[in-house]
């Protein structure tokens, strides 16, 4: 699943690792999963999470996200996933304006967190052992 980038609606297409958000103005829980790659239940812990993730609701009780939240589970997402961010530290990213809600974090927003930094020296270091005890 974390190597599966996204598999988007019909609309939607992945350019070079980039997610293109179909021009729409409310999806569907199931629709941002397919978009984003999330699965639905991760979506609504995050809702509980994040406060810059907030769908409407339909009349029906359904979630409604914008575009916006799309970009921003994107956002998430590539902290958690790829970065190694703990929900602590993605949480302080956002809110310490890092990465601006609305726009999709690029890689020099990341580097300049201390945080990230950090998390990429152990994540090389980790590579590179598994790379000794695989020799063996």
């Amino acid at each position: 699943m974390l190597l599966r980038l996204a598999q988007v609606v019909t609309e939607g297409k992945a350019i070079d690792g980039k997610v293109e958000i179909p021009d729409r103005l409310y999806f569907k829980i199931g629709e941002v999963s397919e978009i984003t790659g999330v699965e639905p239940h991760v979506l609504r812990y995050w809702e509980g999470e994040f406060k810059e993730i907030r769908p409407q609701r339909a009349g029906s009780k359904q979630r409604l996200f914008r575009k916006v939240d799309v970009e921003t589970i994107l956002q998430i997402k590539k902290l958690l996933y790829d970065e190694g961010f703990t929900i602590a530290g993605a949480k302080k990213v956002l809110v310490k304006g890092k990465i601006k809600k609305g726009s999709v974090a690029s890689e020099k927003q990341v580097d300049s967190c201390p945080e990230a930094k950090f998390v990429k020296g152990i994540k090389a270091e980790l590579v590179a052992i598994k790379e000794l005890l695989e020799k063996e």
